[in-house]
């Protein structure tokens, strides 16, 4: 496993920034491994992400946020996160019915492409628990209906705590969680759904898509707020589609693109690519 440290960084844009951050890593003896930046010229922002190697550095690893702070974040009004990558990040996947996004998400962290821990399914129906004992996975029935919508979600929470989730992901999870719960977990729960939203609402998307002769099919992964599927976006994609293609068809290519989205979008925040500002992300290489 890895041992290196990560910030993310964004604050007022200025001169120096750059050769600041880097000397403090310099100094203490840090390896740079990888250093990546933005400036947003219309909003005056900087953003920045730089990783380094932490085998002989000099800071104490529990002290680095607090040096770091002190000796540069605050004199430049920096908002920062220190991730270290010695600790494997723990994701709670949420589902439904729907198991395309699921399998998928299982597969690539079977074969170590997501190198995370996957403590537990929630589920608010049974369907999919064949799929959790067949990878070994603790499932956890949570039936939500509007009476007990309160009292689940509080059943909820506390059993994210207990697991030590990092992040949430919304695998087709077919429930809108409440404004309270969403505001527990900022930037960390992750969401997927078709891009027809908002121009094809509805229990039947591709069916509305179909009738007005779509010609491209896509996805949207996102960070979920308050506002129902306007957070922050983490990644996108599409597909061409013609009237050769039936309503089966594109549901087909919907659920494919679904499955790569929301895979590229787990993959970037177990990375720690991501860094959210505003309504918006900066998604770094």
């Amino acid at each position: 496993m890895s041992n290196h440290a990560i910030l993310l960084i964004h604050c007022p844009d200025q001169p120096g920034l750059v050769a600041q951050v880097t000397e403090f890593v310099h100094k203490n003896r840090g390896n740079i491994l990888n250093l990546d930046q933005h400036v947003d010229r219309l909003a005056g922002r900087f953003f920045m992400r730089i990783e380094w190697d932490l085998d002989g550095f000099l800071i104490p690893v529990d002290k680095i946020d607090d040096y770091f702070g002190t000796l540069i974040g605050q004199a430049h009004g920096m908002n920062w996160q220190l991730h270290l990558t010695r600790r494997r990040p723990r994701m709670v996947l949420f589902v439904s019915k729907a198991s395309h996004c699921l399998y998928d998400l299982l597969q690539r962290h079977g074969t170590g492409e997501f190198d995370c821990e996957i403590p537990a399914i929630i589920s608010n129906h049974e369907q999919l628990r064949y799929i959790a004992e067949r990878f070994d996975i603790p499932f956890h029935y949570v039936p939500v209906t509007q009476a007990t919508k309160a009292e689940q979600e509080q059943r909820t929470t506390i059993l994210l705590r207990e697991l030590g989730a990092d992040f949430i992901v919304l695998a087709r999870y077919m429930q809108i969680l409440s404004d309270d719960f969403c505001a527990q977990w900022p930037h960390r729960i992750i969401n997927i759904h078709h891009s027809f939203l908002p121009a094809f609402k509805g229990a039947r998307p591709y069916h509305s898509a179909f009738e007005r002769g779509v010609k491209l099919i896509g996805a949207t992964s996102h960070y979920v707020t308050a506002d129902l599927d306007e957070g922050p976006i983490i990644a996108q994609a599409v597909e061409p589609v013609s009237h050769h293609d039936a309503i089966d068809d594109l549901k087909r290519i919907g659920k494919d693109v679904e499955k790569r989205v929301l895979a590229r979008a787990v993959y970037l925040q177990l990375r720690h690519l991501i860094l959210p500002y505003g309504n918006r992300t900066i998604i770094f290489s």
